[in-house]
C-alpha cells in the first residue's frame, strides 16, 4: 500500500507530508499477522457471560479506565475520584472536565447503532471538545491547516499528516471501509485506528477520537457489548504504541497489526481478571454493614455504588425516594464502613461546597 508524499507550506516554508494509500488498497497480510488478529478475537469473544449481571455492570465500569487511560497517553491527567465527580457534576473545572468529556464521547460512540458518518464523528469531536481549550469553529469540524505529530511546528515533527483539502477524500474511505470492512474484525480495526492517526483530520482530539474508533470497531463487527480498555495496555507501552503507527506508515500494516492484536489480547485478558475483582469488591459490601439496622437507608444505597461511583446528597435523595437528612446519613455509614470516602473536589466559587462521596476502593481498582 504505497503512500504519497505532498509538500506542505508552513509560514512560507515547505514540508513533506504523507497522505496514506486508501484502506481499499490494502491486500491479504501476512500469516503472523492474520494468526495474531486470530488468537486476539478468540480471547475477545470469550466474553462476559451473559447471564452473570455482576459482571455485565462491572464490564462497563471499564470504559471509565478506557477514557481515563486515553486521556492519559495525551498527558491530561486528573485524580480519579475527581473524574467520577466531573462526570456528573457539569461544574467541575479543570483536566478531570476534560477526562469526563471522554468517557461521555465513548458512551456516545458505544450506543451508535447505525453506520459510522461524518456527522456522528463529528458529534463524538463535539463531545470531546466540549471543555477543551479549542477554537469552537473547530469543535466537530476537520482542520483547515496543517497537522502533525510530535514536536513544536510541522518542520520539527515527527510526523506530517495530509493537507486538509485531501481529508474528505481520506475519511469518505476510512468511512466506507469501517462500515464494510474487507477484513476481519481485529485487523479492520487495527486499520482503521491507524488509518484515522494518519490522516489526522481534527484539529486537536485525533488521539482520543482514533481510540475510541476502535471500542466502536469491536462492537460493531465483534458484536462485543463493552470492548476492552485498550488504552490503558497502550498506555503501559505508549513507545510500542507509537512506534507501531511508524511502521503503519512507512513499513505497511503487518507489523502494526500484530503489535496491536497483541496488545488487545493483553488487554482483554486484563479486562477479565478485573471483571471478577470488582464483581467480588460489590459483593463485599453488603457484608461490612453489619449492624447497621437492617432497614436503614444505607442498606439500599449501597446496591446503587457499583453503577453511581461518585454520590452526594442529592443524588441520593433522587435514588432512594428519602429525605436529604436521611440521604447524608446513609452515605455516612457507607463511609464509615470503608465503602465510600469523602471527595475532595475544589471549591468552585463562593458558597458551601457541594460534598461529595466516591466508590475510592472501586475507583482505584479501575484506574490502577
Amino acid at each position: 500500500m504505497p503512500h504519497e508524499v505532498v509538500t506542505v507550506t508552513w509560514e512560507g516554508r515547505p514540508v513533506p507530508a504523507l497522505i496514506p494509500a486508501p484502506l481499499g488498497d490494502v491486500g491479504p497480510l501476512g500469516a503472523d499477522a492474520q494468526r495474531d488478529a486470530a488468537r486476539a478475537e478468540g480471547v475477545l469473544t470469550a466474553g462476559v457471560p451473559q447471564h452473570d449481571a455482576r459482571l455485565e455492570v462491572a464490564a462497563r465500569l471499564l470504559l471509565r479506565a478506557e477514557g481515563v487511560a486515553s486521556s492519559r497517553i495525551e498527558a491530561i491527567h486528573a485524580p480519579a475520584e475527581l473524574v467520577a465527580v466531573a462526570d456528573v457534576d457539569p461544574a467541575v473545572v479543570g483536566p478531570a472536565t476534560e477526562v469526563a468529556d471522554n468517557l461521555r464521547a465513548l458512551d456516545s460512540a458505544l450506543a451508535q447503532r447505525g453506520p459510522l458518518t461524518f456527522d456522528v464523528l463529528w458529534q463524538w469531536h463535539r463531545i470531546l471538545m466540549s471543555s477543551a481549550d479549542l477554537d469552537a469553529q473547530f469543535h466537530g469540524a476537520w482542520r483547515d491547516r496543517v497537522g502533525w505529530v510530535g514536536g513544536p511546528t510541522p518542520r520539527h515533527a515527527a510526523y506530517v499528516a495530509a493537507p486538509h483539502d485531501r481529508i474528505d477524500p481520506l475519511m469518505r474511505d476510512l468511512v466506507e471501509y469501517a462500515n464494510a470492512p474487507a477484513h476481519e474484525p481485529v485487523v479492520a480495526a487495527a486499520l482503521v485506528h491507524a488509518q484515522f492517526e494518519s490522516i489526522h483530520p481534527f484539529a486537536d482530539g485525533n488521539g482520543r477520537i482514533g481510540r475510541i474508533l476502535i471500542g466502536w470497531m469491536l462492537r460493531r463487527h465483534l458484536g462485543l457489548a463493552v470492548p476492552p480498555p485498550v488504552s490503558v495496555a497502550f498506555l503501559r507501552d505508549v513507545g510500542g504504541y507509537q512506534a507501531g503507527l511508524t511502521r503503519y506508515r512507512t513499513e505497511g500494516p503487518d507489523a502494526w497489526v500484530s503489535w496491536f492484536a497483541s496488545t488487545l489480547e493483553q488487554a482483554a485478558r486484563a479486562a477479565t481478571g478485573t471483571l471478577v475483582m470488582v464483581a467480588a469488591l460489590a459483593d463485599s459490601w453488603p457484608t461490612r454493614l453489619v449492624g447497621v439496622r437492617s432497614d436503614a437507608a444505607a442498606h439500599a444505597l449501597v446496591a446503587q455504588v457499583i453503577t453511581h461511583p461518585a454520590l452526594d446528597v442529592a443524588t441520593a435523595v433522587e435514588l432512594l425516594g428519602v429525605s436529604a437528612p436521611t440521604a447524608r446519613a446513609a452515605l455516612e455509614t457507607l463511609a464509615d464502613h470503608g465503602i465510600l470516602r469523602p471527595a475532595d473536589v475544589p471549591n468552585r466559587g463562593p458558597g458551601r461546597p457541594r460534598a461529595w462521596w466516591v466508590a475510592g476502593e472501586l475507583l482505584d481498582l479501575l484506574t490502577r
